[in-house]
């Protein structure tokens, strides 16, 4: 999954995915995750630099990529995939085979304030290219259990909601993260692209 991708959303705007370049797009990132509201993201506190060395870190592994998505080529949102079975995750469930987990983020409003459809457009595009680029049957997200806000969002984009569960704490020299209460949510292939 590291072919750019776009997708043009009737409208709205073309909407890219790319593999996120951890210098290149450091300043924009570190500027939403040290954000308040992106505290469940678990990285608030890090400096630029450190933001960097995350993703420098993440992109010489074969199974967690970060890519940034773009909205008519300005950036809007975080998006990254990972191999359940490789994660934290893959404790919690019964990973089957063509499971990807996703984690997103998606950028503050921009100067015109929020905007309807704007967050199902995004995660429409983002879903279809994890499942396509992929080839993959079913997408797992792992919300923490008090973003009621991102639960709600995932279910409205067609993820069922599955178990609570408490994801254990990582503590290696690259990464450090601590036990996390989340509430897994499900969305199925041909849930998401029907006849597909």
């Amino acid at each position: 999954m590291t072919d750019p991708y776009e997708q043009h959303v009737d409208g709205f705007g073309t909407v890219g995915v790319r593999p996120l370049d951890p210098v290149a797009d450091a300043d924009v990132v570190h500027g939403w995750v040290s954000g308040e509201r992106a505290v469940f993201w678990g990285m608030n506190g890090l400096t630029r630099d450190e933001v960097a060395d995350v993703y420098a870190h993440m992109a010489g592994l074969d199974t967690h990529h970060a890519h940034l998505v773009t909205k008519d080529g300005v950036p809007v949102a975080l998006l990254q995939t990972y191999e359940p079975a490789a994660d934290r995750v893959g404790e919690c469930y019964d990973v089957r085979p063509g499971d990807l987990g996703v984690h997103v983020l998606l950028g503050p409003a921009g100067p015109d304030g929020p905007r309807p459809g704007w967050t199902a457009a995004l995660l429409s595009v983002m879903t279809t290219y994890a499942l396509r680029a992929a080839d993959r049957r079913r997408l797992v997200v792992d919300p923490d259990v008090r973003n009621t806000r991102a639960i709600a969002r995932f279910e409205r984009q067609g993820f069922v909601r599955g178990p609570a569960v408490v994801l254990p704490e990582v503590d290696v020299p690259e990464v450090h993260l601590p036990e996390k209460h989340a509430q897994l949510a499900f969305l199925e292939r041909a849930v998401a692209l029907p006849g597909d």
